[in-house]
């Protein structure tokens, strides 16, 4: 089998060393199988290991390979909808439980790297969504006031305060989630993978699950390489879920996002472009990310084509949106061009799907997996030691397949091209 490659992302230029990770060989039997190393699988992993469980984890590549390795390195709280929206959706109960879970997503992952001792370059330096069109100010206010009703830390900055805090002036205001920061995500994903090997779980690399079926009591899990035998299975594949189950990739939308990382930028501009450290992400529908990684290089992201690919020629929506940012900057050479998938759904939540006794799926971050993926799958790795669906912050939702699941991408593009409609039509207003 040929070995997967990272892309040639900023991350796999400067991640920490990938533990060992052998393929799989022969048959044996655990208490649980993970199916995915991404945050998912490999937090669900090592919480189980953590709790005695005999816990193997089956990865397609190596841990970090898809999307958990290829996002833009920031630690974001909460859903894509506020809480309130989860109080009217859920009800008051289960919303504000659901509310306060997403809350406190980001408080694991650098507790996390804080208690293994991950050199994933963790700091907790708060996170900035700004908003691009003073119409959409209001937004801001409502999540401001939302996290603050339930006792988290959360301002409002106006125009003048967000062009100090990002060193540009495109933007009407924002605000400043101080639960937020960065990270490098590979070195994470990879810290994670050594962490759990230590507390026991086997981990193997290259090692694609071909198969999942009953036998007898247990559940088979195939690889190229051998078979696992568990009791309980989590798959936790997100945007690069495939057949192995029915309907399951049918049941989320993956879209691809593109980043580039330049050069490390020199002294002056470093010093003018986010002097605060913070992440920004903003209020468009098809949105601009951007940070600074340790070095002074700048990382910007957006949405990209349908296809994985490193041409520089397919990322110039992201380099224009750099060049907007920051026209001061003149041209600036870009060292890397990457791009991942991530998974949507059409409710705007993860989707917990109980597939069959012992049998669970955790999918479908919208864009916001480094701490939400994390949490979930720690909250996985309870519900395989026995914790009632019901005293899980997530409700389970059955499996649905998206209708004309497979006409994705027309209808794909033609939403996307509204949307940059929208956004130009707002930010020209501005």
């Amino acid at each position: 089998m040929t070995a997967l490659r990272h892309p040639d992302s900023l991350w796999a230029a400067t991640a920490i060393a990938a533990p060992g990770t052998a393929p799989l060989a022969g048959e044996r039997r655990a208490d649980a199988v993970v199916v995915g190393g991404g945050f998912t699988g490999l937090s669900a992993a090592l919480h189980l290991a953590e709790a005695g469980a005999d816990t193997v984890l089956l990865e397609a590549a190596e841990p970090g390979w898809g999307a958990s390795g290829r996002n833009g390195g920031q630690v974001i709280p909460g859903f894509k909808l506020d809480p309130d929206e989860l109080v009217a959706r859920y009800g008051a109960e289960r919303g504000e439980r659901l509310a306060m879970f997403a809350g406190g997503v980001a408080d694991l992952v650098f507790d996390l790297a804080a208690r293994h001792g991950i050199d994933c370059q963790a700091a907790r330096s708060g996170w900035i969504q700004a908003v691009h069109a003073p119409s959409r100010m209001a937004l801001a206010e409502r999540r401001v006031a939302q996290w603050r009703r339930r006792g988290f830390q959360a301002d409002l900055v106006d125009a003048a305060q967000i062009a100090e805090l990002t060193g540009t002036g495109r933007y009407a205001g924002g605000l400043i989630d101080r639960r937020g920061g960065t990270l490098n995500p590979l070195s994470f994903a990879r810290g994670l993978a050594g962490a759990a090997i230590r507390a026991g779980a086997a981990v193997h690399g290259q090692s694609p699950a071909t198969a999942i079926r009953r036998d007898g009591a247990r559940w088979r899990v195939t690889t190229p390489g051998g078979a696992v035998l568990a009791d309980q299975v989590l798959l936790a594949t997100n945007a690069y879920t495939d057949d192995l189950w029915p309907g399951l990739k049918q049941s989320v939308i993956p879209v691809f996002s593109y980043q580039v990382a330049t050069r490390p930028l020199g002294d002056i501009p470093r010093r003018a472009i986010l002097a605060g450290g913070m992440p920004v992400s903003d209020t468009r529908r098809l949105l601009l990310y951007f940070r600074l990684d340790g070095q002074g290089r700048l990382v910007v992201g957006g949405r990209g084509r349908f296809r994985q690919t490193e041409e520089p020629a397919f990322y110039r929506n992201v380099v224009d949106g750099l060049g907007w940012l920051y026209p001061e900057l003149g041209p600036v050479e870009i060292e890397h061009y990457w791009a991942g998938q991530v998974a949507l759904t059409l409710d705007h939540v993860p989707h917990l799907n109980e597939l069959a006794p012992g049998l669970h799926a955790m999918i479908g971050y919208n864009g916001r997996g480094v701490a939400m993926a994390t949490a979930c799958g720690r909250m996985m790795a309870g519900r395989m030691r026995g914790a009632a669906l019901d005293d899980l912050p997530l409700p389970a939702t059955p499996l649905r397949p998206i209708p004309f699941h497979g006409l994705r991408q027309p209808a794909l593009a033609l939403a996307i091209h509204w949307k940059r409609l929208l956004d130009r039509w707002e930010t020209r207003r501005q």
